[in-house]
């Protein structure tokens, strides 16, 4: 057993035991929420996007890989020293539109993709502590006259449907009156193909979605991201509101992450070195705004 695991395992069963639980030393620990459904079922579903590079998306052999999938595997290891046993893992593929719904009504445990954690989304679901900090950026054909939201007038622009970029871009047209003609995809990986194939002029989402989706398709000579971030976008993992037991979990498996230095080095694998089965990397260093909230969940911090 790891040593952070058998920490967690070890707090997680003095959690319990503090909330009034009638246990014996023979007993079995009193699970609730998605920790008593993993035990008694043997299994978990996690929720990950097709197209969400590097965070989560599909490998040249169809399984689901990346950042944000790696990040739940951990969560599954501590999940099964809590439970005691390692359970299976059932996947599901979920976009933009469907992941929340899809925590909401118990589709799947945990959603392993890249999704912006906000004010509005907590009244619904969950999030794990920060894992990553993007913004809505452009991404144009490279010799585009489009620098800036600026140059939007008149032009043709794609997002991602149920995507907050999707909320930003219209609040640009609210607040600067740039009539741009906005339309939506159902993912990123549509999204991106009508830029390509000349059916829009820009493609707007984040800024880090977009050079990783440049960089798998190996067109890093044809496009570029251009412009000013036009929002926040702080990535965490999802999961169903009102599990106190999980959140527990994850909360204190984050912090055991950032301790061992986890966390970085899982950033490494995916911003710093080649993506699997490809020859290019997002050669994205850390940012000082994660650098930051990495140290301050290393401290018992919590970060919004």
């Amino acid at each position: 057993m790891k040593p952070w695991t058998s920490l967690l395992l070890a707090t997680l069963l003095a959690c319990t035991a503090s909330l009034g639980a009638a246990q014996t030393e023979t007993s079995p620990i009193a699970l609730t929420g998605t920790l008593a459904k993993v035990r008694n079922t043997g299994s978990i579903t996690l929720g990950y996007r097709e197209a969400s590079v590097p965070f989560s998306y599909l490998s040249t052999r169809g399984e689901p890989i990346g950042y944000s999938i790696d990040l739940c595997k951990l969560l599954v290891d501590a999940i099964g020293e809590a439970v005691g046993r390692a359970p299976g893992i059932q996947w599901l593929p979920v976009t933009s539109e469907t992941r929340i719904p899809a925590v909401t009504q118990g589709q799947v445990d945990l959603e392993c993709g890249s999704t912006t954690s906000n004010v509005e989304r907590k009244k619904l679901v969950a999030f794990s502590p920060v894992i990553f900090v993007a913004g809505t950026k452009l991404l144009v054909r490279k010799g585009s006259p489009i620098r800036s939201f600026r140059d939007l007038a008149g032009k043709r622009v794609v997002v991602t449907a149920g995507t907050t970029n999707e909320a930003a871009m219209k609040e640009i047209v609210r607040k600067f009156q740039v009539p741009m003609l906005l339309s939506t995809a159902a993912d990123h990986a549509q999204s991106f193909e009508q830029l390509a194939s000349g059916q829009v002029d820009v493609f707007a989402t984040d800024d880090v979605l977009l050079h990783g989706l440049v960089a798998l398709n190996r067109r890093q000579g044809e496009f570029e991201v251009v412009g000013e971030f036009l929002s926040y976008e702080p990535y965490s993992l999802m999961y169903r509101k009102g599990d106190a037991q999980l959140a527990e979990l994850v909360a204190r498996t984050f912090r055991q992450l950032a301790d061992d230095r986890e966390l970085e080095r899982r950033y490494e694998r995916w911003f710093l070195r080649r993506l699997p089965g490809s020859d290019v990397s997002l050669d994205l260093p850390m940012s000082p705004q994660l650098e930051a909230i990495l140290e301050m969940q290393s401290s018992g911090g919590e970060v919004e």
